[in-house]
C-alpha cells in the first residue's frame, strides 16, 4: 500500500504525530513517505528511513499558495498514491488538488477557523464544509474537535482518534528538588498562550514567593515576552528533550487559547506530573481527574490553580499518579497508530471497489 502524508507544520506536536503514524506504517510493510517543508520533521523522517518529497509551503496560506498547490499536485501525480493522508489545515488545502480522486484522510489537529478571526474565520468555516465533498475520511484527535466541525459545517464521514505518547519513553522520575516549579512546553505564539501564563504568574508568587516557572520552547512571541522582567521565569529556548523539563515539574501548564488535542498534557501525564490548562478542546477528554481545567482566558483561576499544586506538592503527586495510568490506558501512541492503521486499511479498501 503507498500512502502519501502531507504537512506543514513540520515541528512540535502535528509533526510527531506524522513521524510516529509514518513509521508505525513503514513498520508494515508499507511504501510510505512524507511531503513537506524542510524542518524538524524532514531530518527524523530521513533518520527513520522514511523518503521525503519537497513541499515548500508556508504556514499560512497567502500570495503563493497556488504555486504551493501546484507543487503538490506534480508531486502527487507522480507517487500515484493509494491513499493521501493531509495533516493540518493549511496541507487541506490539498483537497483542492485530490478533489475526490485519491482516497483522502484529512486530520486538522486543530482547526483553522479556531485561530482566524472575523472574516478570515467565517471562511475558513466555509472552506471546510465546503471541502467535505473531497474528504474521504475526517480524522479528529478529540471529541471536542468532531463537535466544533460539525458546528461549522463539516459533513465528512468521521472517526475521533485521541492522540498518544510513547509511554515506554516518557515515564515516572522522581523530582530532583524542592523548589515549587511549573513548566510551560509549547511553540512560544499567540495561540499557545504564554502570554496568558505570564499575566498569572505574579498572583502565584503571591501565594507561592518560592516559585519558579520554567518555560520551553521558542517561536513567534519568544523575543516580546523576554524583554519584559518577569520574576522567576526562566526560558529555555527549543528542547528535543521536554522529558527533562516535566521531571523539574510539580505542574505542568497548557495556557492555550485553542488546541485539537495537545500533545504536552499527554506526555506530562506519561511522566506522572500534574496538570493545570484552560477548558479548550481536548483538554477535559485528556486529564480526567489527573488535575485540574480552568475555564477558558480566566487568568485568576489559572494562577489559583497552580498555586494549590506548588503549594501542595502532595496533591500534585497524586494527580500525576493517576495520570500515568490514563496516559498508559488511554493515550499510549501504540494504540492511536493502530487505530490509523486500520482506518486507512478500511478506507483504501472501500474506496478502491468503488
Amino acid at each position: 500500500m503507498k500512502i502519501v502524508h502531507v504537512t506543514q507544520p513540520v515541528e512540535a506536536g502535528v509533526a510527531v504525530v506524522v513521524l510516529e503514524l509514518a513509521k508505525a506504517q513503514q513498520r508494515r510493510g508499507w511504501d510510505v513517505s512524507i511531503a513537506c517543508p524542510p524542518g524538524w520533521l524532514t531530518h527524523q523522517a530521513q533518520k527513520a528511513g522514511i523518503p521525503v518529497h519537497p513541499w515548500h509551503a508556508t504556514r499560512s496560506p497567502g500570495p503563493r499558495t497556488a504555486l504551493e498547490l501546484l507543487s503538490l499536485r506534480k508531486t502527487l501525480q507522480r507517487l500515484d498514491p493509494d491513499l493521501v493522508h493531509l495533516h493540518s489545515s493549511k496541507a487541506g488545502l490539498g483537497r483542492l488538488v485530490t478533489r475526490g480522486r485519491t482516497p483522502t484522510l484529512f486530520q486538522p489537529h486543530l482547526w483553522s477557523f479556531r485561530i482566524a478571526e472575523g472574516l478570515l474565520s467565517r471562511a475558513c468555516r466555509r472552506w471546510e464544509a465546503l471541502a467535505s465533498r473531497w474528504t474521504h475520511l475526517l480524522v479528529c484527535v478529540s471529541d471536542d474537535e468532531l463537535a466544533a466541525g460539525r458546528t461549522a459545517g463539516v459533513t465528512a464521514p468521521a472517526e475521533v482518534v485521541c492522540n498518544g505518547v510513547d509511554t515506554q519513553r516518557l515515564h515516572p522520575e522522581p523530582k530532583a528538588d524542592d523548589t515549587p516549579t511549573a513548566v510551560c512546553v509549547g511553540r512560544v505564539a499567540h495561540q499557545k498562550g504564554q502570554d496568558l501564563l505570564l499575566q498569572a504568574w505574579p498572583q502565584v508568587l503571591e501565594r507561592v514567593p518560592d516559585a519558579r516557572l520554567l518555560i520551553v520552547g521558542d517561536g513567534p512571541m519568544a523575543a516580546t515576552l523576554k524583554a519584559v522582567n518577569h520574576p522567576q521565569v526562566h526560558w529555555h529556548g527549543h528542547s528535543d528533550q521536554v522529558s527533562d523539563f516535566y521531571e523539574r515539574a510539580d505542574v505542568v501548564v497548557l495556557p492555550s487559547r485553542a488546541e485539537g488535542m495537545a500533545l504536552v498534557p499527554l506526555e506530562a501525564m506519561a511522566c506522572g506530573r500534574s496538570v493545570v490548562a484552560f477548558d479548550v478542546e481536548g483538554v477535559e477528554q485528556s486529564l480526567g481527574d489527573a488535575g485540574e481545567v480552568v475555564p477558558e482566558n480566566d487568568t485568576k483561576a489559572l494562577a489559583q490553580a497552580i498555586a494549590i499544586r506548588l503549594a501542595d506538592p502532595e496533591l500534585a503527586a497524586a494527580e500525576g499518579k493517576r495520570g500515568r495510568v490514563r496516559a498508559e490506558t488511554l493515550f499510549d501512541r501504540d494504540r492511536m497508530t493502530s487505530q490509523i492503521v486500520t482506518l486507512t486499511e478500511k478506507l483504501v479498501s472501500t474506496e478502491g471497489r468503488r
